[in-house]
C-alpha cells in the first residue's frame, strides 16, 4: 500500500515536471532557429557586400589599365614632341654655324678687300696732303728773313722744336710694315694677353673685359692688315663695338703713352653718352679723362673732331679717330689722319662724302 503511494506520487512529480522540461525544449529551438535566421541573412549580406567589392575591384582594375594606358600615351607623345623639338634645335644649329662660317668667310674676304681698296684709293691722297704739309711746314721754318741792321739767325728754341716735332714725326705708326717687328710682337702679345689672361682689375688705361678669338681677330686685322686705318664690321652691338675700341685704346697707350687722344665721332648726345660709360667701364678711366684737352673727347660734328685732330698732330700729340656705326658719311677731313677706326653695318651700302 505504502509503495503504491510512492509509486502515485512519482507519477504526480512526473507530470509536474514534464511540461517545465517540454517547454524547455520548445523555448531552445525557438532561439535556435532564431539565430539560424539571423547568420543566413548576415551570410546573404555578406555575399552581397563581397559581390560589391568585387564589382568595385573590377571597376578599379579598368580605371587602372586606361589610366596606364593613358599616361604610356602621354609619354609616347612627350617623347615624340621632344624629339621633333631636339631634331628642329639641331637643324637650327646647324644652320647657324654655317651662317657664322659665311660670315666669316665674308669678313675674311669681302668686307677686308673693300677696307683695303678704300685705305688704297685714299692713300695716295693722304701721302700727297701730308707730305705737302709737311715741306711746307720745313720750308718755312727754315726761311731766314733778314731784319734791317742784322742777319736774322734761328733760335735755339725754334731748332728744339724743329728737331722734336721730326722726332715725333718719324714715330708715325704704320703697323703693316715690316720694319716694325717689335712693335708688331708687342701688339700679338698684348692681344694673346687680353684673350687668354684677363685684368678685372688693372690699372687705368688697359682692358678690364673679356675678350673672345672673334674680338681679337677684328682688332689684330684693324691694325696689321689695315694698318691702324680702315673701317671693320659693327659686331651688331654697341658695347661691343666699344670693347673692340677700348683694345686698340689700351694697345696704343701702352705703345706711345699719354700722346694717344681718342677722338669719338657719334650722331646724338645719347650714343656719346654711351660711349663715354662704355669706355670708362673697359679701360678704368674716370669722367675727368674725358674733355677737349683730356684723354678722350665726343664729338657730334666731323668738322669740328678734324680741327681738333688737326690741332694735336701740330703739338706733335697722336689722335685716334673712332666712327660709329651710325654714320653713313664718314668726311674726306677725318680720312687724313694716320689712325681712324669706323664700324661699319654693311660695307658695300656705305657711302663717302669727299
Amino acid at each position: 500500500m505504502e509503495e503504491e503511494r510512492l509509486t502515485l506520487v512519482e507519477r504526480v512529480e512526473a507530470e509536474q515536471v514534464l511540461p517545465s522540461i517540454s517547454a524547455v525544449g520548445t523555448s531552445t529551438s525557438t532561439e535556435v532557429g532564431q539565430r539560424v535566421v539571423d547568420l543566413q541573412r548576415r551570410e546573404q549580406a555578406l555575399r552581397r557586400e563581397i559581390a560589391t567589392l568585387q564589382a568595385s575591384q573590377a571597376r578599379l582594375q579598368e580605371e587602372t589599365a586606361a589610366a596606364q594606358a593613358a599616361m604610356g600615351r602621354l609619354v609616347q607623345e612627350g617623347l615624340k614632341e621632344l624629339e621633333q623639338r631636339k631634331q628642329s634645335l639641331q637643324i637650327s644649329v646647324e644652320q647657324l654655324e654655317r651662317r657664322q662660317e659665311r660670315i666669316r668667310n665674308e669678313m675674311r674676304t669681302t668686307f677686308a678687300g673693300v677696307s683695303q681698296d678704300l685705305a688704297i684709293r685714299v692713300q695716295s691722297f693722304k701721302d700727297y696732303l701730308v707730305g705737302s704739309l709737311q715741306d711746307l711746314a720745313l720750308a718755312a721754318e727754315q726761311l731766314e728773313l733778314p731784319q734791317p741792321g742784322a742777319p736774322m739767325t734761328q733760335s735755339p728754341e725754334r731748332s728744339a722744336v724743329k728737331e722734336e716735332r721730326v722726332s715725333k714725326a718719324a714715330t708715325t705708326p704704320q703697323f703693316a710694315e715690316q720694319s716694325f717687328q717689335e712693335q708688331t710682337k708687342k701688339i700679338r702679345n698684348l692681344l694673346d694677353q687680353y684673350r687668354n689672361r684677363p685684368d678685372y682689375y688693372g690699372s687705368a688705361w688697359q682692358l678690364r673685359r673679356t675678350f673672345e678669338p672673334v674680338h681679337a681677330e677684328r682688332v689684330s686685322n684693324w691694325f696689321f692688315t689695315q694698318g691702324g686705318r680702315g673701317a671693320v664690321r659693327t659686331m651688331g652691338s654697341r658695347l661691343q663695338n666699344i670693347l673692340i675700341a677700348s683694345a686698340a685704346i689700351s694697345i696704343l697707350h701702352t705703345l706711345y703713352g699719354d700722346r694717344l687722344r681718342a677722338l669719338v665721332l657719334a650722331q646724338s648726345p645719347e650714343r656719346l653718352g654711351e660711349w663715354r660709360r662704355g669706355l670708362q667701364d673697359c679701360l678704368g678711366i674716370t669722367r675727368s679723362e674725358f674733355g677737349p684737352e683730356r684723354g678722350v673727347g665726343l664729338f657730334e660734328d666731323p668738322f669740328a673732331l678734324a680741327q681738333k685732330a688737326d690741332r694735336l698732330m701740330k703739338d706733335g700729340l697722336m689722335p685716334l679717330i673712332i666712327i660709329d656705326e651710325t654714320e653713313e658719311d664718314i668726311s674726306l677731313s677725318l680720312l687724313q689722319f694716320s689712325l681712324w677706326l669706323a664700324f661699319a653695318p654693311n660695307p658695300q651700302a656705305q657711302t663717302y662724302s669727299y
